[in-house]
C-alpha cells in the first residue's frame, strides 16, 4: 500500500509543531516515512512524553522509607510490612469518555487495572472521579449514563470492588468531562515485576487480545483541544472487553510465576510504539519488530496501524528463551495469543519490519529519553478580590439549597451501578467516608480516597494544591488509617497559556508542599493537558488518590451516632467563606480566595484522632458545606436528629481546614478533651445528637425532609 507523502498538514494532524518536525529532520538526517512519523508523534505527545509538565513534576516528592518504587513504572509500590506492599496509580482517560462515555469510561477502567496486574499484583481495589459540565447542559445526562455504566460494566465483570470516588458538576465541564480512573493491588515485596528490558537475542512476545483498528492515534488525540470536529475523532476511542482481560490478568499473574518473564509492559497509550519503546529504553537496549507475526484480528494492517493501535487487552513481554514452551503453555490454556514478534538489541535502533519491508529505522533513545521538553511561560495566579459581604441566611434553607445540589447530594445512584462486595474483602464501601478493603488473610486493612476541590485550585492554585492533598489525608485519618502516599492526576486546560500553566505550576508547589509536610509521597500519576473546547478549558482539577495503612481491623474507625452523643469539633475556626459550598449553591457565587491550608495544624490533628481512636465513635472530617453538612452526614447516617449550637452563616458553613467532627458518649468526650489541651489540639463541643429534627440556631426542620432531599436529588438531576 502506498504511504501518504509528508505534508505540513499532515504533520499538523500529528500533532507535531513545524519545530518539532525539524528536530526530527535533523536526527534522522532524511524525510520520516509515514509510519516514523507516527511513532514520533505518538512518542512525543503531551500524553506520553509530558513535554510540558516534566520539569515540574521532578520537583515533587517521592520518596519515603514506605516507598519501594516511585514514579516512571506502570505504578507506584509501598510497603505495608510483612513482606507485602499495595501498588496503585491512577489515570485519565478525559478525551475519549466525552467522545464515547461508556467505552471511553470501560477502557479507563482496563487500562490501570493492567498497569497495576503487569507489575505482580493482583487488584483489590478501584476508585473514580468523575467531573461532568452543569446537569442542564444537553450532553450532561448521556455523559453521566454512560460513564457510569462504563466504570461498572467494567470493573464489575472484571471483578473488582469499586469501593470510592467523588462526582462533581460544574459548567467548566460541558465540553470536556474528567475519568479519572485508580486501581490499588497486592503484591509479595520478592515479587514485583519491572520494565526495563535486560539481555540481547532475548524474545519479545505479544500476550492478549489480537490488534484491531480501535484507537489508532488515541494518544496524540488526548494531546489536543476539541472543537466542532470532534464527532471525527469517534474512531480514536478504544473498545474494551472485561473478560478478555480478566483472562489476561489470571494468565500474567501465572505466567510470572514461572520466572519466565525478564520484563513485562502494559500496552496502553500509543500502544505497541510505547510499550516497546519503553522497555528498550529503560534497559538501554534497542528493539527489533516483525510485525507480520503481530496477531490481527482485521485485514491489511498497514504497519502504521499495528504500531498506533490502542486495542485493548495487550500486553508485552520480554521472555527467558529457555521457558518458551512452559510460557506458550499457559496462555494458550487461557485462550489469548501469545506470540513473538521480536527481539532485543545490542544497539541503539528501533527497527521494524513488516513482511520483509523495513518500516521504521529509528533511534529508539531519542523516541523516549530525547523527546521535546518545555519550559512553558507561566503567569501566577493573580489573589483573589476580598470577599464581599455575605447576607445571613436561615442556615436550615441554606443547608437544603447544598444538600439538594447534585454535588453534595448523596450519590447512590452511582455507587449502586458498582459491585463494591467482590472478593469479599469489602469493609467501607462507597458513602461511608474512605473506603477500606482488608488485606485478604490477614488483620490489616488498606484506606483509600480520591479528593480535589477545583474552585478552590482555580482561586488560588497553591492553597488549593495543598487542600487536595490535606483533604485526603483527613480522610484517610478519619477511619483510623496512617496514610501511607499519594498518586496524583493533573487535569488542565492548555499549557501553551501562560495563565493555565501558572494554574499547573502552583498546584504542583501546593501538592508537594503538602505531600512533604504530611508524609505522603507522590509514588504514581498522570498528567492530562489540553482539557478545552473552543479555546475554554476546564476548571483546574490536580486529583489526588491516597491510600493509607490499618494494622488491625479492630483500629478502624467506624459506627454511626446514637441518641445522646456529643458533638465535638476538632481544630479551629473562623468561618471561611471564600469559594465555599455556600457560596456557589445557596447564591450562585464563586468568589473570594479558597481556606489557607496550615500543614502544621493539619498534621498535629490528624495524629491526635489515630492517637485517640479507642474514645471515638464516629469520625468525619469537615470540607465542602462546613459543620453543617458534615453534621448533616452524620445525623443522616444514624437516622438520629442533631443540634448545631452555632447559626452564623460563617460558623455554620464556613470550609476552614484541618478540622474533624466526632461523635461519641459523654464520657469518652470528657477523656479526649483531656487528651486535646495535653496535645495542645484545639477541641470545642459544637452540638449533640438526639430526636428526630435538625436544628441550626433557632432553626429546625425534621430529619426525614431533609434526608428525603439528600436521597433523591442527585438521580433527579441527572438519573
Amino acid at each position: 500500500m502506498q504511504e501518504p507523502h509528508i505534508t505540513d498538514d499532515l504533520i499538523a494532524a500529528h500533532g507535531l509543531s513545524p519545530d518539532e518536525y525539524q528536530r526530527i529532520l535533523e536526527i534522522m538526517g532524511r524525510e520520516p516515512t509515514f509510519t516514523e512519523l507516527g511513532i514520533f508523534s505518538a512518542m512525543w505527545n503531551e500524553h506520553c512524553s509530558y513535554k510540558s509538565s516534566k520539569k515540574w513534576l521532578r520537583t515533587l516528592p517521592t520518596e519515603g522509607p514506605q516507598v519501594i518504587c516511585g514514579p516512571g513504572e506502570n505504578a507506584g509500590i509501598v510497603d505495608i510490612g510483612d513482606g507485602q506492599c499495595v501498588v496503585f496509580k491512577m489515570e485519565s482517560h478525559n478525551h475519549p469518555s466525552y467522545i464515547e462515555p461508556y467505552q471511553g469510561a470501560a477502557t479507563g477502567v482496563g487500562g490501570i487495572l493492567r498497569d497495576v496486574f503487569t507489575m505482580g499484583a493482583r487488584p483489590i481495589a478501584a476508585m473514580n472521579s468523575l467531573s461532568f459540565g452543569s446537569p442542564e447542559h444537553h450532553k450532561t445526562k448521556q455523559l453521566v449514563s454512560g460513564v457510569v455504566a462504563g466504570v461498572g460494566g467494567y470493573g464489575n465483570c472484571f471483578g473488582v470492588p469499586t469501593v470510592g470516588g467523588e462526582v462533581r458538576f460544574h459548567p467548566a465541564y460541558n465540553g470536556n468531562c474528567l475519568v479519572n480512573a485508580f486501581a490499588a493491588g497486592l503484591a509479595d515485596t520478592d515479587k514485583i515485576f519491572y520494565s526495563a528490558a535486560s539481555g540481547v537475542g532475548m524474545p519479545v512476545v505479544y500476550l492478549g487480545a489480537k490488534t484491531g483498528r480501535d484507537g489508532v492515534g488515541g494518544a496524540t488525540m488526548a494531546s489536543a483541544e476539541f472543537d466542532d470536529t470532534i464527532e471525527d475523532k469517534r474512531p480514536t476511542v478504544q473498545v474494551g472487553d472485561p473478560f478478555t482481560e480478566k483472562r489476561l490478568m489470571e494468565a500474567t499473574l501465572e505466567l510470572m510465576a514461572t520466572g519466565a518473564v525478564i520484563s513485562i509492559q502494559d500496552m496502553g497509550a500509543a500502544g505497541l510504539t510505547c510499550s516497546a519503546v519503553e522497555m528498550g529504553d529503560k534497559g538501554n537496549l534497542g528493539v527489533k519488530l516483525y510485525l507480520e507475526n503481530v496477531p490481527q484480528r482485521e485485514e491489511n494492517m498497514t504497519a502504521y496501524e499495528m504500531m498506533l493501535s490502542e486495542s485493548q487487552e495487550r500486553m508485552l513481554m520480554v521472555l527467558k528463551p529457555e521457558l518458551e514452551a512452559e510460557a506458550r503453555a499457559v496462555f494458550e490454556k487461557w485462550d489469548l495469543d501469545f506470540a513473538i514478534v521480536g527481539e532485543t538489541i545490542d544497539e541503539d535502533r528501533f527497527l521494524i519490519t513488516h513482511n520483509g519491508e523495513v518500516k521504521a529505522d529509528l533511534p529508539l533513545k531519542t523516541l523516549s529519553g530525547s523527546a521535546p521538553e518545555y519550559d512553558r511561560p507561566w503567569v501566577e495566579t493573580p489573589a483573589a478580590d476580598p470577599l464581599e459581604d455575605i447576607p445571613q441566611v436561615d442556615a436550615i434553607d441554606a443547608l437544603r439549597m447544598i444538600l439538594s445540589s447534585p454535588n453534595y447530594a448523596r450519590k447512590q445512584w452511582v455507587w449502586e451501578q458498582y459491585d463494591s462486595q467482590v472478593m469479599a474483602d469489602t469493609i467501607n464501601a462507597p458513602g461511608a467516608g474512605a473506603g477500606i478493603v482488608r488485606v485478604h488473610g490477614t488483620d490489616k486493612a488498606l484506606a483509600f480516597t480520591s479528593d480535589v476541590t477545583p474552585r478552590y485550585v482555580k482561586a488560588n492554585p497553591v492553597e488549593g494544591g495543598k487542600q487536595a492533598v490535606a483533604e485526603a489525608y483527613r480522610n484517610l485519618t478519619a477511619v483510623g488509617a496512617v496514610p501511607l502516599a499519594t498518586t496524583d492526576n493533573m487535569n488542565f486546560g492548555n499549557p501553551e497559556k501562560p495563565e493555565i500553566m501558572g494554574q499547573f505550576v502552583g498546584a504542583i508547589k501546593g501538592i508537594g508542599l503538602a505531600v512533604k509536610a504530611l508524609d505522603m509521597p507522590i509514588v504514581s500519576g498522570n498528567v492530562s493537558l489540553y482539557n478545552e473546547t473552543d479555546g475554554t478549558g476546564i476548571l483546574p482539577t490536580p486529583t489526588i488518590g491516597a491510600v493509607g495503612l490499618i494494622q488491625h481491623t479492630d483500629d478502624i474507625i467506624a459506627g454511626t451516632v446514637r441518641e445522646g452523643h456529643v458533638l465535638l469539633m476538632v481544630g479551629d475556626a473562623i468561618g471561611h467563606l471564600g469559594q465555599s459550598a455556600l457560596l456557589a449553591e445557596v447564591f450562585n457565587r464563586e468568589d473570594g480566595d479558597a481556606p489557607q491550608v496550615d500543614l502544621a495544624a493539619e498534621k498535629l490533628n490528624g495524629d491526635f484522632i489515630r492517637a485517640q481512636r479507642e474514645w471515638i465513635d464516629v469520625c468525619t472530617d469537615v470540607s465542602d458545606g462546613g459543620v453543617a453538612v458534615a453534621a448533616f452526614e452524620m445525623a443522616d447516617a444514624a437516622g438520629v436528629g442533631m443540634t448545631l449550637d452555632d447559626d452564623t452563616t460563617a460558623m455554620a458553613f464556613g470550609e476552614d481546614q484541618a478540622r474533624y467532627l466526632i461523635g461519641c458518649s459523654f464520657d469518652k468526650a470528657e477523656a479526649l478533651m483531656s487528651a486535646a489541651g495535653q496535645a495542645g489540639v484545639t477541641l470545642t463541643s459544637v452540638g449533640k445528637f438526639g430526636g428526630d429534627a435538625v436544628t441550626i440556631g433557632g432553626s429546625s426542620v425534621p430529619l426525614a425532609e431533609l434526608s428525603e432531599v439528600y436521597h433523591t436529588s442527585f438521580e433527579a438531576a441527572v438519573g
